[in-house]
């Protein structure tokens, strides 16, 4: 059962509450005598002295809503329970505010984003050992090889004082998969901001639409998608765009966008926006000139039909797994009746011939980051066992790819790439499409495109 997302306010950033609230949640995770660290991300350099645009470490941002680089947070729990929040950031200075921009400073950092304490960076190294020192157990992101490595050298240092008294924690835990779970299930604000990056990400889709004409490059429509995406508040893609058109649509992660659009060809665009961190993922497909050939028409029915058919039977412990068997056999009676995949269909599933053309998962986590965190469940089949719950959101992406190299089906077929796209929340009753403003039927998008072309 999906639900219109229509009476429900956008917005676009968290408020304060939700940052507490998932500092809360997860210190209650949290042993007695325990702390547990989360660094931010750094700038990069992008060329020389200039920097690529800043973004922030996603478990860092989750926790403090904080986006500055170089900075840490702590959070502690002591014998007795009681827990305390630390953010670690730059320090206000006036000739850095004139070349680079403002800071938040110690002070505003406690009175606008909820910490107990703030500190500057400069006095990490000489406060951590402190920290650390009596407490029983240590969480930090393992994968993050090189703040490991300065978690050990804090580590050394405390067990350097041990004729003094010191205590080195006993037990290091790696505390990302505890994050994910937390950022697997979203709170009311997180659905109503992604809802609001999605219907930004729509707007930026239906320009594309209206936009396109022959003759135009593939980073001309992904310039008035950028355009769109701005226009609405969303500074930055939550992704690197892919205007794929024609037979680039058959590469997957195509990011170039530096080729002419064709006459009769279509035109695949994955393109979504990031609204105070948080993404959307959409794709549409579409025929450059305004209407679909017969072939492109039956390849895209197919794609769309097995799209929503997988929506509509979203619910509370639904899996993938069981989406892929509903989509996958839907696909091969498809591709079986357009004569494109040949045999007894019962074999053809068994053996699982749609991957042929099929070659990508059905869907994945969204949030925070495109390709969310968030366990699977995985079998040893590569199955996605892991149940559905209330608050989590994901994409749902089937797609047909047939490369103009495939001599092994009729030349009509050759050169179409089809994939569409939906973002998806799991509700008590079933689901909410987040998508619903990006024309996706036959009719609507040619009705769109021929509306524009006589304007």
């Amino acid at each position: 059962m999906s639900t219109s997302p229509l009476n429900k306010a956008p917005i676009s950033q968290l408020p304060l509450s939700d940052f507490t609230e998932h500092r809360a949640v997860l210190m209650a995770k949290m042993p007695n005598s325990s702390v547990a660290l989360f660094p931010g991300a750094s700038e990069l350099t992008r060329s020389n002295d200039t920097e690529y645009a800043f973004c922030q470490n996603k478990n860092f941002l989750y926790l403090t809503g904080f986006n500055e680089p170089d900075a840490l947070l702590v959070l502690l729990k002591d014998e007795q329970g009681k827990a305390e929040s630390i953010l670690f950031s730059l320090a206000k200075d006036a000739l850095h505010e004139i070349w680079q921009g403002r800071r938040i400073g110690q002070i505003k950092a406690v009175q606008d984003y909820g910490v107990d304490k703030s500190f500057v960076v400069a006095e990490i190294d000489s406060l951590l050992p402190d920290y650390l020192d009596g407490k029983s157990q240590v969480f930090f992101g393992f994968s993050n090889h090189d703040f490991a490595a300065q978690v050990f050298t804090w580590l050394k240092q405390v067990s350097g004082n041990i004729r003094q008294g010191a205590k080195t924690p006993q037990h290091l835990t790696d505390v990302d998969s505890m994050v994910a779970e937390l950022r697997l299930i979203k709170t009311d604000n997180e659905l109503a901001l992604m809802r609001q990056a999605n219907h930004i990400s729509g707007l930026a889709h239906q320009r594309a639409m209206q936009k396109c004409h022959v003759g135009k490059f593939e980073y001309q429509i992904e310039a008035e998608i950028l355009h769109e995406f701005a226009r609405h508040g969303a500074r930055h893609p939550a992704y690197a765009s892919i205007v794929a058109g024609g037979d680039n649509a058959n590469i997957l992660h195509y990011t170039a966008n530096n080729e002419v659009l064709k006459n009769n060809e279509l035109l695949l665009i994955d393109a979504g926006a990031e609204l105070a961190g948080y993404a959307a993922d959409i794709t549409r497909t579409f025929p450059v000139n305004g209407k679909f050939t017969t072939e492109q028409k039956a390849i895209y029915q197919l794609v769309l039909d097995a799209k929503n058919l997988a929506i509509n039977a979203i619910k509370p412990g639904m899996s993938f797994a069981k989406l892929n068997v509903l989509t996958n056999a839907f696909l091969t009676q498809g591709l079986v009746d357009l004569g494109i995949l040949v045999g007894d269909l019962t074999e053809l599933i068994s053996d699982k011939k749609v991957k042929e053309y099929f070659i990508h998962g059905l869907g994945h986590w969204l949030g925070l980051d495109v390709h969310d965190v968030g366990d699977y469940h995985i079998s040893t089949e590569r199955e996605q066992l892991r149940a559905f719950e209330v608050g989590m959101v994901m994409t749902i992406e089937p797609g047909i790819y047939i490369p103009l190299n495939d001599l092994s089906v009729a030349e009509k077929w050759r050169g179409i790439g089809v994939r569409i796209e939906d973002n998806i929340a799991v509700t008590a009753t079933g689901f909410e499409n987040f998508t619903v403003n990006s024309p996706q039927t036959v009719e609507d998008i040619e009705d769109l495109m021929a509306e524009m072309q006589k304007s």
